[in-house]
């Protein structure tokens, strides 16, 4: 597919070709100023896409105006953070989303997916390749079309349920994850806001302690569920209640006088220990901090695990 991927280029080493018998003359920096300038020329552009420096390559590859014709060769070239940084250009065409999504290294196939450039011939794709994480970033895609996420429900990977059950915002696809089961998936769902207050209910008498203790600690309940799990069998889903920034007063309330001592001053001590944080996790885009991609996207822990 792309040649040459076991002699690439680190973007942060020596240059081997600098000096002159380049294509635009001067010093390496000079060519990478003049790649990162906004009033270079089209044309200019156009010759710095074949620059021998894959800093100067990546820099062009990075940039929203660069001609098409610059592009297209960049999404091939041998260095993986060149093709890296096209994988991130929102101005990327459909035909090089399409070859980078299949690209030999992870990283670039990740970038991919944080891109919004991508279509669902793209987005396609990625619901059927072989990499688990490409297809787990594609589960957190809150818009996804239907199609695809009802393959991702029937995904033989129960991490990528997860994510598709955290993160879905279809009510059917929480519907049919709701009779998975995994207990990770339905663990997803006791922290998607989507859930219905019925759904909520069922997951509260879950037969899984995560399940019940990931939803005390994440999601609202009716008074009935809440009174219920105040009596629940597991002291760790009585803790996650009494810690829970969720619960009313008069819940944790009841919790003081809990059976086990833990649960009982987790109760009491509330006031003085919590802190105010978010509840409801912010989705992640598979994309790593180096480099620029959309707006609002993230690392994937899980990627960025992987990686080391």
């Amino acid at each position: 597919m792309i040649g040459g991927m076991g002699q690439q280029q680190d973007v942060d080493g020596s240059d081997r070709h600098s000096g002159s018998g380049t294509t635009t003359g001067g010093s390496v920096d000079a060519r990478l100023a003049l790649a990162n300038n906004p009033a270079t020329p089209q044309m200019r552009l156009y010759d710095l896409a074949s620059d021998p420096s894959p800093l100067v390559r990546k820099a062009v590859a990075a940039r929203t105006d660069a001609p098409a014709q610059a592009l297209r060769p960049l999404a091939r070239d041998h260095d993986r953070h060149v093709r890296e940084a096209v994988a991130r250009n929102t101005s990327a065409s459909v035909g090089n989303l399409l070859r980078l999504v299949k690209d030999a290294d992870r990283w670039v196939r990740w970038a991919v997916a944080g891109n919004p450039a991508c279509d669902e011939s793209v987005r396609e794709v990625m619901a059927k390749a072989p990499d688990k994480e490409l297809r787990g970033l594609l589960a957190e895609v809150r818009t996804l079309e239907p199609e695809l996420a009802a393959i991702l429900v029937d995904d033989v990977s129960p991490e990528v349920r997860e994510r598709l059950a955290t993160h879905t915002h279809d009510p059917d696809v929480i519907t049919a994850l709701m009779a998975d089961r995994t207990v990770r998936v339905r663990k997803g769902l006791a922290r998607n806001a989507r859930t219905t207050a019925e759904q909520r209910s069922r997951l509260s008498r879950d037969s899984a302690v995560d399940v019940r203790a990931a939803l005390v600690s994440t999601l609202e309940l009716d008074e009935a569920d809440l009174e219920s799990l105040v009596d629940d069998r597991s002291a760790q889903v009585r803790l996650a209640m009494a810690t829970s920034d969720l619960i009313p007063p008069h819940i944790r309330q009841a919790l003081e006088r809990d059976a086990d001592e833990s649960v009982a001053a987790a109760a009491r001590d509330y006031g003085r220990t919590s802190t105010a944080a978010p509840t409801v996790r912010t989705p992640r885009v598979g994309h790593r901090r180096s480099g620029t991609g959309p707006a609002g996207s993230t690392t994937a822990s899980r990627a960025a695990r992987s990686r080391r």
